[in-house]
């Protein structure tokens, strides 16, 4: 009698349709490659291979099939010439590389194949690499997912970066807090980056202006080297390779020989570190500006670096070579687009401004008008108190030239705001981009504004809010330089890569274009009703859930129920966010079994994760609650295996590739009006999770592309908020009326989650007692209904599932191609293309290409 034989992982990649069939010249092609380099990799004296080696065989092996496209990319780029976009973000949240890549060549099922045959397990390999985690979150998440885009439609586009010796710090929690450990991301090197010595550039500090006959010129400046390492980023299926550039910063000097010389060993080297420690950190976001020197530094390291090289490229004429051709700037705005990615990078339009004026000669108004037609500029955020606003005496010490130029543009920009309100005296104070209230500094968005000739927010919302409200004067002003871009996500990485037993049910219902086309998601509305088709979606969610529950056993030793509701809260941790209102929300389910542990209930995991900054004390509390209530209920015996609580420790990208694929629901309930947009909602929404949420962000967009039956929405909308404080809000009010709440809040007051320390928690009782503009008291109640909601609906599993379906086919517009092509078109200047380069043993003749349809 035949036995039930469970398949291997392996087994089942085999059978996914969407990874294609490895051909056996190419298994056996790879194998030899992947022996080659994994003879040179193992230590001679050692003479075993580590699984460390065989993951940098198999990255060697895979870069390979890179390096012939990266060239091929860029020889074509000098030939044609084309107008080049550059991106500018003090974040590139990359993740790892190596199953994207092997993805985005096409050549996931070789390797996986050659690497069975060998003995090896693929996914055991891809385990090893560490996350390249020089992002704090969702900004520079995005730059990663654009660049994807920007690579697979074709565009010769550039994204500049800093290369942080440590990127985000690897959180750890010890007795329920966050402690901080550095991330040693570049312990073991790098495989798929490569240093570009030859062009090293110089960046320069403080010193001094001077007036000559010829112009004002920054002298008597200390110099800091740029070192150039670049990273290519492969479009998907088209053989284009594009590339990341991020500095790293180097001494001048290997030592100061003044100091060497006098036997002053330590200041010769701590002189050394000092210069290299501009690239050394990256800075952990808390949405609360605070003006530190070593940021400031960053931020014009990056900019004066790349400027350098992007007017290098531009100059420079076909096939690379370095001699300039180019000796007019008049083409600049027709050849160069730049982006900035928040206001982090701002620094450029000064620094463009000086190098036309005082390098290359330009008069200043020509030179401002080559720099407004160059420059674009993303805002991220609506909170005041995280808009960057530069001390004017920092500058003035660091960067003093850049002071005098930013000077300049605001006296023109003022006179032509007086020319346009003129009287109107408080408008120009609040509109001056040096502000003057207590200690005089540049406000870096209002610079920005006035530098670029495009500003966008990134959700339809959000972009009404900087109109209305952030920046309504500035709108008032220059109406036609404000856009919206809503995010998107690639969704390479974050369905065909994350949730492959997903992508196959979907190619085999509606094919396999929706990887570069997302809207042909849409084509499985008709599905919504094939039980067959939402039983196989039940299937691999379940799947899913299975392979988290097993992850979370091994690293947390906590049992979960795979039948319950997997809820599901991971962001940044901060009171905007509102994890402490999900807190309030698992202690109310709590109270409610321990009052009548018979009753009917849904069993729910929750799972928390995410970092906190390390001097935001509030968010760091937040995490701590979450561990102690988490501590009590998964320790009590009556509520069993109903109802768990997870904090998911360091939460990172390649932990969301396996987190968001077996979320049942996704938490999105900030308040309204504080997040700009959001792109967790819809890495949840594209794999079939269900939206509980605040009409806030992307929510809203995503609500109205599945429909109101589809979402659960909670609380106040933007307006009500407005009207609340304004009214004047009382948090007093819900405490007194509603006994759950209360019960919650006093818990919290008298130490029931901590009895060593009752008064632990008491800032976050004051916090959300007090003038909270969080507004967490008023949206309690609908959350909780809200809730109950999703709990009855998730008893019928194929409803469910049908929400679900809808969901998936609803996330077309979240595609990070769609908000690249509207950067392209309407931004940039520039066409995405469908152009294929042929691989490189073929001729660059034998390409065709043809514009793709606008969506």
């Amino acid at each position: 009698m035949a036995t039930y034989k469970p398949q291997t992982d392996h087994e089942k990649r085999k059978q996914i349709s969407i990874r294609g069939i490895a051909p056996v010249e190419n298994v056996v092609e790879f194998k030899k490659a992947f022996n080659r380099h994994l003879h040179y990799t193992i230590v001679k004296d050692r003479n075993v291979a580590t699984p460390r080696d065989y993951y940098l065989s198999l990255a060697h092996t895979v870069r390979d099939y890179l390096v012939g496209r990266w060239i091929r990319t860029q020889q074509h780029y000098y030939e044609k010439d084309p107008k080049r976009v550059y991106y500018l973000s003090l974040e590139f949240y990359m993740g790892r590389t190596l199953s994207n890549t092997m993805v985005n060549l096409g050549i996931q099922s070789a390797c996986d194949e050659a690497l069975y045959q060998i003995g090896l397990d693929i996914e055991e390999l891809e385990e090893i690499e560490e996350d390249a985690g020089l992002g704090n979150g969702g900004l520079g998440r995005l730059a990663a997912c654009f660049l994807d885009s920007m690579a697979t439609l074709g565009l010769a586009a550039y994204g500049y970066g800093i290369r942080y010796d440590y990127g985000i710090f690897a959180q750890k929690i010890e007795d329920g807090w966050q402690v901080e450990e550095p991330d040693e991301w570049l312990r073991y090197g790098n495989p798929w980056e490569k240093s570009r010595p030859e062009y090293v550039l110089p960046v320069n500090f403080y010193g001094r202006t001077e007036d000559t006959g010829s112009g004002v010129k920054w002298v008597d400046t200390q110099v800091v080297f740029a070192m150039p390492f670049d990273s290519p980023i492969p479009g998907y299926g088209n053989n284009t390779v594009n590339t990341m550039r991020l500095w790293s910063a180097k001494a001048p000097n290997s030592f100061n020989l003044h100091f060497f010389n006098n036997g002053e060993y330590i200041n010769a080297v701590c002189d050394r570190n000092q210069a290299e420690n501009i690239s050394r950190v990256l800075y952990p976001n808390d949405n609360f500006f605070s003006g530190k020197e070593l940021r400031l530094k960053q931020e014009y390291f990056l900019v004066a670096a790349t400027l350098q090289d992007i007017l290098r490229r531009f100059k420079s004429s076909k096939f690379g070579s370095r001699d300039p051709v180019r000796r007019s700037f008049e083409s600049f705005p027709d050849k160069v687009a730049i982006q900035l990615n928040d206001t982090h990078p701002s620094m450029a339009i000064p620094e463009l401004l000086r190098i036309f004026v005082d390098v290359e000669g330009l008069p200043w108004d020509k030179a401002w008008g080559i720099t407004v037609k160059t420059f674009a500029y993303t805002n991220h955020t609506v909170l005041p108190e995280a808009l960057e606003r530069w001390p004017v005496s920092m500058l003035e010490k660091i960067l003093p030239r850049h002071l005098q130029i930013i000077y300049l543009i605001n006296h023109n920009f003022l006179q032509e705001v007086a020319k346009k309100y003129p009287g109107d005296a408080g408008r120009m104070r609040r509109m001056s981009i040096v502000e003057e209230d207590g200690e005089k500094r540049i406000n870096m968005a209002y610079l920005s504004i006035v530098g670029s000739h495009a500003v966008n927010g990134v959700a339809a919302l959000h972009s009404e809010i900087i109109k209305s409200e952030t920046f309504r004067e500035f709108y008032e002003m220059y109406p036609e330089r404000f856009q919206n871009k809503t995010n998107g996500i690639t969704p390479r990485r974050w369905l065909l890569l994350c949730n492959p037993g997903l992508s196959d049910i979907i190619a085999e219902k509606i094919g396999e274009e929706w990887v570069t086309d997302l809207y042909q998601l849409q084509n499985l509305k008709k599905f919504a009703d094939d039980e067959n088709f939402l039983r196989n979606i039940i299937k691999v969610k379940q799947e899913n859930k299975m392979k988290l529950a097993e992850y979370i056993q091994e690293n947390y030793n906590i049992k979960v129920n795979t039948s319950s509701i997997f809820d599901i809260h991971v962001k940044r941790i901060h009171e905007y966010k509102r994890q402490l209102l999900n807190c309030f929300h698992i202690i109310t389910l709590y109270n409610r079994l321990k009052r009548d542990p018979n009753q009917a209930f849904v069993p729910r995991t929750i799972m928390v994760g995410g970092k906190a900054a390390p001097g935001y004390h509030m968010a760091k509390l937040i995490i701590k609650l979450i561990n102690s209530v988490a501590k009590v209920i998964n320790n009590d015996p009556i509520i069993g295996d109903r109802l768990k609580v997870v904090y998911l420790e360091n939460y990172r990208v390649s932990l969301a590739e396996k987190i968001i694929p077996a979320a049942d629901l996704s938490e999105q309930i900030s308040t309204a009006g504080t997040e700009a947009s959001g792109t967790g909602n819809m890495k949840f929404m594209l794999n079939g999770a269900l939206t509980i949420g605040t009409l806030d962000g992307a929510n809203v967009e995503m609500r109205e592309e599945m429909g109101d039956e589809n979402i659960f929405i909670f609380g106040m909308k933007v307006n009500e908020v407005e009207e609340l404080k304004r009214s004047g809000y009382n948090p007093r009010h819900y405490y007194e009326t509603n006994p759950d709440l209360r019960l919650v809040l006093d818990q919290l007051y008298t130490g029931f989650f901590s009895p060593d320390k009752p008064g632990l928690f008491r800032d976050l009782y004051n916090s959300v007692m007090g003038p909270d503009r969080f507004c967490l008291l008023k949206d309690y109640e609908d959350y909780i209904k809200c809730q109950d909601s999703v709990s009855e609906v998730f008893k019928d599993p194929l409803q469910w599932a049908k929400m679900c379906v809808l969901n998936i086919a609803s996330s077309g517009k979240f595609s990070s191609d769609r908000t690249i092509s509207e950067y392209a078109r309407d931004i940039w200047g520039v066409e995405p293309n469908d152009i294929k380069l042929p691989p490189p043993h073929e001729g660059l003749d034998s390409m065709d290409s043809k514009p793709p349809q606008k969506k």
